[in-house]
Protein backbone atom coordinates (compact mmCIF):
# COMPACT_ATOMS: atom_id res chain seq x y z
CA UNK A 1 0.00 0.00 0.00
CA UNK A 2 2.82 2.65 0.22
CA UNK A 3 2.69 3.88 -2.92
CA UNK A 4 2.42 7.48 -4.43
CA UNK A 5 -0.35 9.84 -4.04
CA UNK A 6 -2.98 9.25 -6.93
CA UNK A 7 -6.35 9.94 -7.74
CA UNK A 8 -8.65 7.07 -8.78
CA UNK A 9 -11.72 6.84 -10.20
CA UNK A 10 -14.09 8.30 -7.44
CA UNK A 11 -17.08 6.13 -7.33
CA UNK A 12 -19.63 6.79 -5.21
CA UNK A 13 -18.13 10.10 -3.92
CA UNK A 14 -20.89 12.39 -2.04
CA UNK A 15 -21.33 15.40 -4.38
CA UNK A 16 -20.96 18.66 -2.22
CA UNK A 17 -23.19 21.29 -2.71
CA UNK A 18 -21.60 24.58 -4.28
CA UNK A 19 -22.38 27.65 -4.83
CA UNK A 20 -22.00 30.37 -7.95
CA UNK A 21 -19.71 33.78 -6.67
CA UNK A 22 -20.89 37.22 -7.91
CA UNK A 23 -18.20 39.10 -9.67
CA UNK A 24 -17.45 41.87 -7.52
CA UNK A 25 -14.63 43.98 -9.56
CA UNK A 26 -10.72 43.52 -8.89
CA UNK A 27 -7.85 44.90 -10.42
CA UNK A 28 -5.78 43.70 -12.86
CA UNK A 29 -3.41 42.18 -10.21
CA UNK A 30 -3.14 42.59 -6.85
CA UNK A 31 -1.23 45.32 -4.88
CA UNK A 32 1.58 44.11 -3.33
CA UNK A 33 2.08 40.58 -4.93
CA UNK A 34 -0.11 37.25 -4.83
CA UNK A 35 -3.05 36.95 -3.50
CA UNK A 36 -6.09 34.13 -2.69
CA UNK A 37 -7.86 33.88 -5.68
CA UNK A 38 -4.84 35.13 -8.33
CA UNK A 39 -2.04 33.53 -9.57
CA UNK A 40 0.05 33.63 -12.77
CA UNK A 41 -2.14 36.65 -14.22
CA UNK A 42 -5.53 35.44 -13.51
CA UNK A 43 -8.61 35.88 -11.48
CA UNK A 44 -10.42 33.07 -10.48
CA UNK A 45 -13.48 34.24 -12.48
CA UNK A 46 -11.27 35.34 -15.41
CA UNK A 47 -12.24 33.69 -18.80
CA UNK A 48 -9.34 31.53 -20.89
CA UNK A 49 -9.13 31.45 -24.57
CA UNK A 50 -8.46 27.70 -25.13
CA UNK A 51 -9.35 24.61 -26.93
CA UNK A 52 -9.30 21.71 -25.41
CA UNK A 53 -10.71 19.24 -27.75
CA UNK A 54 -7.60 18.79 -29.74
CA UNK A 55 -5.61 18.91 -26.39
CA UNK A 56 -3.59 22.07 -24.79
CA UNK A 57 -0.55 23.33 -25.95
CA UNK A 58 1.66 24.99 -23.72
CA UNK A 59 0.60 28.14 -23.33
CA UNK A 60 -2.93 26.88 -22.82
CA UNK A 61 -1.85 24.50 -20.21
CA UNK A 62 0.06 27.37 -18.57
CA UNK A 63 -2.83 29.38 -18.75
CA UNK A 64 -6.09 26.63 -17.12
CA UNK A 65 -3.23 25.41 -14.54
CA UNK A 66 -2.58 29.58 -13.51
CA UNK A 67 -6.78 29.97 -13.25
CA UNK A 68 -7.36 26.38 -11.57
CA UNK A 69 -5.00 26.94 -9.02
CA UNK A 70 -6.23 30.65 -8.40
CA UNK A 71 -9.76 28.52 -7.70
CA UNK A 72 -8.57 26.34 -5.28
CA UNK A 73 -7.18 29.08 -3.61
CA UNK A 74 -11.10 30.57 -3.66
CA UNK A 75 -12.30 27.33 -2.19
CA UNK A 76 -10.00 26.39 0.31
CA UNK A 77 -8.78 29.81 1.27
CA UNK A 78 -5.37 28.63 1.23
CA UNK A 79 -2.48 30.37 -1.05
CA UNK A 80 -0.41 28.75 -3.78
CA UNK A 81 3.55 29.68 -2.50
CA UNK A 82 4.87 28.15 -6.13
CA UNK A 83 3.69 27.09 -9.49
CA UNK A 84 3.52 23.41 -10.20
CA UNK A 85 4.66 22.00 -13.99
CA UNK A 86 1.61 19.77 -15.09
CA UNK A 87 2.60 17.19 -17.73
CA UNK A 88 -0.19 15.16 -19.90
CA UNK A 89 0.62 11.76 -20.67
CA UNK A 90 -1.45 8.61 -22.37
CA UNK A 91 -2.65 5.86 -20.53
CA UNK A 92 -0.06 3.15 -21.90
CA UNK A 93 2.89 5.71 -21.29
CA UNK A 94 1.49 5.60 -17.51
CA UNK A 95 1.45 1.91 -17.37
CA UNK A 96 5.05 1.98 -19.63
CA UNK A 97 6.79 4.85 -16.51
CA UNK A 98 4.91 2.37 -13.85
CA UNK A 99 6.68 -1.05 -15.23
CA UNK A 100 9.91 0.60 -15.45
CA UNK A 101 9.76 1.99 -12.18
CA UNK A 102 9.98 -1.55 -10.78
CA UNK A 103 6.19 -2.32 -9.74
CA UNK A 104 3.91 -4.85 -10.23
CA UNK A 105 6.88 -7.52 -9.13
CA UNK A 106 4.45 -10.54 -9.28
CA UNK A 107 4.08 -13.62 -7.29
CA UNK A 108 6.82 -14.13 -4.32
CA UNK A 109 7.79 -9.87 -5.14
CA UNK A 110 6.75 -9.29 -1.38
CA UNK A 111 6.08 -11.80 0.59
CA UNK A 112 5.28 -10.49 3.78
CA UNK A 113 3.13 -8.46 2.41
CA UNK A 114 1.50 -11.43 0.67
CA UNK A 115 0.57 -12.90 3.41
CA UNK A 116 -1.37 -9.94 4.67
CA UNK A 117 -3.59 -9.48 1.71
CA UNK A 118 -4.08 -13.22 1.79
CA UNK A 119 -5.59 -12.98 4.95
CA UNK A 120 -8.16 -11.34 3.98
CA UNK A 121 -9.22 -13.16 0.93
CA UNK A 122 -8.39 -10.86 -1.76
CA UNK A 123 -5.18 -11.92 -3.31
CA UNK A 124 -4.50 -15.06 -3.84
CA UNK A 125 -1.04 -17.23 -3.78
CA UNK A 126 -0.91 -17.29 -7.51
CA UNK A 127 -1.07 -13.35 -8.07
CA UNK A 128 0.76 -11.96 -5.62
CA UNK A 129 0.19 -8.52 -3.68
CA UNK A 130 2.67 -6.31 -5.87
CA UNK A 131 1.13 -7.64 -8.95
CA UNK A 132 -2.52 -7.05 -8.04
CA UNK A 133 -2.09 -3.65 -6.49
CA UNK A 134 -0.06 -2.32 -9.81
CA UNK A 135 -2.30 -3.58 -11.91
CA UNK A 136 -5.01 -2.02 -10.23
CA UNK A 137 -3.40 0.84 -9.71
CA UNK A 138 -2.10 1.43 -13.35
CA UNK A 139 -5.88 0.94 -14.95
CA UNK A 140 -7.48 3.28 -12.37
CA UNK A 141 -5.35 6.51 -11.77
CA UNK A 142 -6.35 9.27 -13.74
CA UNK A 143 -3.53 11.68 -12.04
CA UNK A 144 -1.03 12.43 -9.35
CA UNK A 145 0.75 14.44 -7.58
CA UNK A 146 4.65 13.66 -6.90
CA UNK A 147 5.65 15.01 -3.33
CA UNK A 148 9.51 14.05 -4.09
CA UNK A 149 9.60 15.56 -8.17
CA UNK A 150 6.90 18.94 -7.10
CA UNK A 151 5.36 17.71 -10.34
CA UNK A 152 1.77 16.97 -11.63
CA UNK A 153 0.98 13.84 -14.09
CA UNK A 154 -2.26 14.09 -15.66
CA UNK A 155 -3.39 10.56 -16.90
CA UNK A 156 -5.28 11.44 -20.51
CA UNK A 157 -8.70 9.52 -20.71
CA UNK A 158 -8.58 9.53 -24.08
CA UNK A 159 -6.20 9.02 -26.98
CA UNK A 160 -5.78 12.75 -27.54
CA UNK A 161 -3.82 13.91 -24.56
CA UNK A 162 -6.00 15.93 -22.81
CA UNK A 163 -6.62 17.32 -19.30
CA UNK A 164 -9.93 16.52 -17.37
CA UNK A 165 -10.71 19.64 -15.14
CA UNK A 166 -11.49 17.73 -12.31
CA UNK A 167 -8.25 15.98 -11.80
CA UNK A 168 -6.34 18.77 -12.81
CA UNK A 169 -8.18 20.19 -9.68
CA UNK A 170 -7.57 17.25 -7.31
CA UNK A 171 -4.41 16.93 -8.44
CA UNK A 172 -3.62 20.75 -7.16
CA UNK A 173 -5.19 20.37 -4.26
CA UNK A 174 -2.47 17.88 -3.19
CA UNK A 175 0.02 20.07 -4.26
CA UNK A 176 -1.31 22.88 -2.13
CA UNK A 177 -1.20 20.07 0.72
CA UNK A 178 2.19 19.55 0.22
CA UNK A 179 3.40 23.40 0.38
CA UNK A 180 0.96 24.23 3.12
CA UNK A 181 1.31 21.54 5.41
CA UNK A 182 3.98 18.71 3.97
CA UNK A 183 3.16 15.23 2.47
CA UNK A 184 5.95 13.38 2.63
CA UNK A 185 6.89 9.86 4.34
CA UNK A 186 4.54 7.06 4.73
CA UNK A 187 2.37 5.93 7.70
CA UNK A 188 3.26 2.28 9.03
CA UNK A 189 0.41 -0.19 8.90
CA UNK A 190 -2.49 -0.82 5.85
CA UNK A 191 -5.22 0.95 8.10
CA UNK A 192 -2.92 4.53 8.87
CA UNK A 193 -1.85 4.66 5.44
CA UNK A 194 -5.76 4.35 4.58
CA UNK A 195 -7.06 6.74 7.25
CA UNK A 196 -4.12 9.62 6.21
CA UNK A 197 -5.18 8.98 2.67
CA UNK A 198 -9.12 9.50 3.76
CA UNK A 199 -7.87 13.14 4.76
CA UNK A 200 -5.18 13.88 2.02
CA UNK A 201 -7.81 12.13 -1.00
CA UNK A 202 -10.72 13.37 1.01
CA UNK A 203 -10.03 16.69 1.07
CA UNK A 204 -8.99 16.58 -2.34
CA UNK A 205 -11.89 15.26 -3.42
CA UNK A 206 -14.10 17.46 -1.44
CA UNK A 207 -12.85 20.51 -3.04
CA UNK A 208 -12.80 19.21 -6.41
CA UNK A 209 -16.80 18.13 -6.27
CA UNK A 210 -17.57 21.83 -5.09
CA UNK A 211 -15.44 22.97 -7.83
CA UNK A 212 -17.30 21.36 -10.13
CA UNK A 213 -20.73 22.29 -8.27
CA UNK A 214 -19.45 26.05 -9.38
CA UNK A 215 -19.00 25.28 -12.76
CA UNK A 216 -22.63 24.46 -13.00
CA UNK A 217 -23.57 27.31 -11.07
CA UNK A 218 -21.59 30.25 -12.52
CA UNK A 219 -18.17 29.86 -13.23
CA UNK A 220 -17.08 29.32 -16.58
CA UNK A 221 -15.25 26.05 -17.15
CA UNK A 222 -13.59 24.54 -19.89
CA UNK A 223 -14.98 21.61 -21.14
CA UNK A 224 -14.82 17.57 -20.00
CA UNK A 225 -13.34 15.18 -22.19
CA UNK A 226 -14.65 12.71 -23.50
CA UNK A 227 -13.39 9.25 -22.63
CA UNK A 228 -12.78 6.27 -24.62
CA UNK A 229 -12.70 3.63 -22.39
CA UNK A 230 -8.82 4.09 -21.77
CA UNK A 231 -8.55 1.90 -19.04
CA UNK A 232 -10.24 4.20 -15.63
CA UNK A 233 -12.94 2.55 -13.80
CA UNK A 234 -13.30 -1.04 -11.89
CA UNK A 235 -12.70 -3.23 -14.94
CA UNK A 236 -9.57 -3.96 -16.99
CA UNK A 237 -6.82 -6.02 -15.58
CA UNK A 238 -8.04 -5.21 -11.98
CA UNK A 239 -8.41 -6.95 -8.33
CA UNK A 240 -11.68 -5.67 -7.49
CA UNK A 241 -11.08 -6.88 -3.85
CA UNK A 242 -8.16 -4.70 -4.23
CA UNK A 243 -9.64 -1.97 -5.69
CA UNK A 244 -12.04 -1.73 -3.31
CA UNK A 245 -9.42 -1.46 -0.49
CA UNK A 246 -7.37 1.56 -2.02
CA UNK A 247 -10.85 3.46 -2.90
CA UNK A 248 -12.00 3.79 0.08
CA UNK A 249 -9.95 7.45 1.19
CA UNK A 250 -11.62 8.50 -2.12
CA UNK A 251 -14.91 7.62 -1.42
CA UNK A 252 -15.48 7.52 2.52
CA UNK A 253 -13.15 10.42 2.91
CA UNK A 254 -15.26 13.67 1.73
CA UNK A 255 -17.39 13.17 3.75
CA UNK A 256 -15.22 13.04 7.12
CA UNK A 257 -13.99 16.54 5.82
CA UNK A 258 -17.06 17.42 5.30
CA UNK A 259 -18.35 16.64 9.15
CA UNK A 260 -14.71 18.53 10.49
CA UNK A 261 -15.63 21.63 8.52
CA UNK A 262 -18.99 21.66 9.83
CA UNK A 263 -17.38 21.58 13.44
CA UNK A 264 -14.43 24.51 12.62
CA UNK A 265 -14.57 25.15 9.11
CA UNK A 266 -11.24 25.09 6.79
CA UNK A 267 -9.00 26.07 10.61
CA UNK A 268 -10.50 22.30 11.51
CA UNK A 269 -9.54 20.83 8.23
CA UNK A 270 -6.45 22.43 8.29
CA UNK A 271 -6.07 21.06 12.20
CA UNK A 272 -6.04 17.13 10.44
CA UNK A 273 -2.77 17.63 9.35
CA UNK A 274 -1.04 17.76 12.49
CA UNK A 275 -3.40 14.91 13.86
CA UNK A 276 -4.76 12.31 11.01
CA UNK A 277 -7.05 10.10 12.12
CA UNK A 278 -5.95 7.04 14.07
CA UNK A 279 -8.29 3.99 11.74
CA UNK A 280 -10.09 3.96 8.80
CA UNK A 281 -13.17 3.20 11.30
CA UNK A 282 -12.90 7.09 12.25
CA UNK A 283 -13.10 7.86 8.51
CA UNK A 284 -16.05 5.50 7.48
CA UNK A 285 -17.67 6.67 10.97
CA UNK A 286 -16.76 10.47 11.81
CA UNK A 287 -18.37 10.88 15.06
CA UNK A 288 -16.42 8.37 16.55
CA UNK A 289 -12.87 10.81 15.74
CA UNK A 290 -10.85 11.66 17.65
CA UNK A 291 -12.40 10.07 20.84
CA UNK A 292 -12.48 6.44 19.85
CA UNK A 293 -8.93 5.22 19.05
CA UNK A 294 -8.18 1.24 18.26
CA UNK A 295 -6.89 -1.06 20.97
CA UNK A 296 -3.27 -2.37 20.14
CA UNK A 297 -3.01 -5.82 19.37
CA UNK A 298 -0.14 -7.63 20.17
CA UNK A 299 0.50 -11.69 18.76
CA UNK A 300 2.35 -13.51 21.32
CA UNK A 301 5.16 -15.62 19.14
CA UNK A 302 4.37 -19.31 19.76
CA UNK A 303 6.00 -20.68 17.12
CA UNK A 304 8.52 -23.95 16.51
CA UNK A 305 11.99 -24.03 15.04
CA UNK A 306 10.61 -24.92 11.52
CA UNK A 307 8.48 -21.24 11.54
CA UNK A 308 9.71 -17.70 11.54
CA UNK A 309 8.75 -14.09 11.45
CA UNK A 310 9.90 -12.10 8.80
CA UNK A 311 12.62 -9.55 9.64
CA UNK A 312 10.57 -6.45 9.89
CA UNK A 313 9.60 -3.61 12.42
CA UNK A 314 7.21 -3.59 13.30
CA UNK A 315 6.61 -7.41 12.78
CA UNK A 316 2.72 -7.47 11.83
CA UNK A 317 0.81 -5.39 10.19
CA UNK A 318 -2.91 -3.36 10.50
CA UNK A 319 -5.78 -3.93 7.80
CA UNK A 320 -8.41 -2.03 9.69
CA UNK A 321 -12.74 -2.03 9.25
CA UNK A 322 -11.77 -0.65 5.82
CA UNK A 323 -9.94 -3.46 4.26
CA UNK A 324 -12.20 -6.08 6.72
CA UNK A 325 -15.11 -5.02 5.16
CA UNK A 326 -13.80 -5.47 1.14
CA UNK A 327 -13.07 -8.96 2.61
CA UNK A 328 -16.41 -9.78 3.56
CA UNK A 329 -18.31 -8.15 0.85
CA UNK A 330 -16.12 -9.88 -1.99
CA UNK A 331 -16.56 -13.51 -0.36
CA UNK A 332 -20.53 -12.28 -0.70
CA UNK A 333 -20.52 -12.06 3.31
CA UNK A 334 -22.78 -8.65 3.26
CA UNK A 335 -25.23 -7.26 0.88
CA UNK A 336 -24.42 -3.69 1.74
CA UNK A 337 -23.52 -1.36 -0.71
CA UNK A 338 -20.00 -1.64 -1.99
CA UNK A 339 -18.75 1.96 -1.19
CA UNK A 340 -21.04 2.04 2.24
CA UNK A 341 -18.07 0.77 3.83
CA UNK A 342 -20.75 -0.43 6.85
CA UNK A 343 -20.98 -4.09 7.48
CA UNK A 344 -22.60 -6.11 10.58
CA UNK A 345 -19.20 -8.41 10.70
CA UNK A 346 -16.78 -5.48 10.07
CA UNK A 347 -18.41 -2.36 11.96
CA UNK A 348 -17.21 -3.55 15.47
CA UNK A 349 -14.08 -3.58 14.71
CA UNK A 350 -11.56 -2.32 17.71
CA UNK A 351 -7.79 -2.90 16.64
CA UNK A 352 -5.92 -6.13 15.23
CA UNK A 353 -2.75 -7.20 13.60
CA UNK A 354 -1.76 -9.35 11.17
CA UNK A 355 2.01 -11.50 12.15
CA UNK A 356 2.86 -13.08 8.50
CA UNK A 357 5.49 -16.55 8.94
CA UNK A 358 7.96 -18.04 6.42
CA UNK A 359 9.87 -21.60 6.76
CA UNK A 360 13.34 -22.81 5.03
CA UNK A 361 10.76 -24.77 2.34
CA UNK A 362 9.72 -21.00 1.02
CA UNK A 363 5.70 -21.88 2.75
CA UNK A 364 4.49 -19.00 4.15
CA UNK A 365 1.42 -18.52 6.95
CA UNK A 366 0.45 -16.08 9.06
CA UNK A 367 -1.43 -15.28 12.67
CA UNK A 368 -4.10 -12.75 12.57
CA UNK A 369 -5.33 -11.53 15.77
CA UNK A 370 -8.23 -9.08 16.25
CA UNK A 371 -10.09 -7.31 19.06
CA UNK A 372 -13.97 -6.17 18.91
CA UNK A 373 -15.73 -4.29 20.27
CA UNK A 374 -18.41 -6.71 21.97
CA UNK A 375 -18.34 -10.27 22.00
CA UNK A 376 -21.33 -10.31 19.99
CA UNK A 377 -19.19 -8.46 17.23
CA UNK A 378 -16.55 -10.52 17.67
CA UNK A 379 -18.99 -13.67 16.81
CA UNK A 380 -19.97 -12.09 13.84
CA UNK A 381 -16.46 -11.71 12.33
CA UNK A 382 -15.64 -15.20 12.73
CA UNK A 383 -19.12 -16.58 11.50
CA UNK A 384 -18.63 -14.25 8.34
CA UNK A 385 -15.39 -15.34 8.33
CA UNK A 386 -15.61 -18.96 8.27
CA UNK A 387 -18.39 -18.46 5.82
CA UNK A 388 -16.15 -17.06 3.30
CA UNK A 389 -14.00 -20.09 3.47
CA UNK A 390 -16.81 -22.33 3.23
CA UNK A 391 -19.66 -20.60 1.27
CA UNK A 392 -16.69 -19.27 -1.39
CA UNK A 393 -13.96 -21.32 -0.90
CA UNK A 394 -15.19 -24.75 -0.19
CA UNK A 395 -13.17 -25.62 2.50
CA UNK A 396 -13.86 -28.54 4.66
CA UNK A 397 -14.06 -28.31 8.02
CA UNK A 398 -12.31 -31.92 9.77
CA UNK A 399 -12.69 -30.78 13.24
CA UNK A 400 -13.14 -28.26 15.46
CA UNK A 401 -12.17 -25.34 14.32
CA UNK A 402 -9.83 -26.40 11.64
CA UNK A 403 -10.59 -25.12 8.15
CA UNK A 404 -9.06 -26.91 5.03
CA UNK A 405 -9.20 -24.89 1.81
CA UNK A 406 -8.44 -27.90 -1.93
CA UNK A 407 -5.84 -27.25 -3.60
CA UNK A 408 -7.67 -26.06 -6.73
CA UNK A 409 -8.63 -22.80 -5.23
CA UNK A 410 -6.37 -20.12 -5.35
CA UNK A 411 -6.46 -20.09 -0.83
CA UNK A 412 -5.61 -23.53 -0.88
CA UNK A 413 -4.36 -23.55 2.84
CA UNK A 414 -5.13 -24.91 5.98
CA UNK A 415 -6.91 -22.10 8.85
CA UNK A 416 -7.72 -22.62 12.37
CA UNK A 417 -9.72 -20.07 13.87
CA UNK A 418 -10.65 -19.45 17.49
CA UNK A 419 -12.74 -17.27 19.19
CA UNK A 420 -12.29 -16.03 22.81
CA UNK A 421 -14.53 -13.17 24.42
CA UNK A 422 -14.10 -10.45 22.31
CA UNK A 423 -10.60 -11.74 20.18
CA UNK A 424 -10.78 -13.87 17.44
CA UNK A 425 -6.84 -15.43 16.14
CA UNK A 426 -6.94 -16.50 12.80
CA UNK A 427 -3.78 -18.78 12.19
CA UNK A 428 -2.80 -19.72 8.62
CA UNK A 429 -0.67 -22.29 6.68
CA UNK A 430 0.13 -24.80 3.90
CA UNK A 431 -0.82 -27.99 6.07
CA UNK A 432 -2.91 -28.44 9.35
CA UNK A 433 0.17 -29.98 10.55
CA UNK A 434 2.28 -26.55 10.16
CA UNK A 435 -1.07 -24.74 12.05
CA UNK A 436 0.86 -25.40 15.61
CA UNK A 437 4.14 -24.84 14.18
CA UNK A 438 3.22 -21.37 13.00
CA UNK A 439 1.24 -20.65 16.57
CA UNK A 440 0.57 -23.62 19.20
CA UNK A 441 -2.76 -23.72 20.66
CA UNK A 442 -3.23 -23.17 24.09
CA UNK A 443 -1.83 -20.80 26.28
Amino acid sequence: MRRALVLLLAVGCVVLAGCSIPFVGHPEEPRGGDAIGWENGYWYDDPVDVTTSDGLNESEREAVTARTMARIERIRDREFTSTVPVEVVSRAEYRDRSRSNGSGAGPGGDPWNDQVWESLLLVGESEGSDEAISDTRDSSVLGYYSPSEDRIVVVSPSDTPVIDRGTLAHELVHALQDQQFGLDGSPETQDTQLSRNGVVEGEANYVQRTYEQRCRNGWSCIERPDSDGGGGGSGGGQNSGVFTVIIQPYVSGPGFIDTVYDRGGWGAVDALHDDYPDSSEQVIHPERYPGETPVEVTVADRSNAEWERFDRDPVGDTVGEASIFATMYHNDRTAADRYSFVSRPSEGWAGDTVVPYRNGDGGGGYVWESRWDSERDARQFANAYRGALTGEHDARNPRGNVYVVPEDSEFADAFRIVRSGRTVRIVNGPTVDDLSGIHRSGG
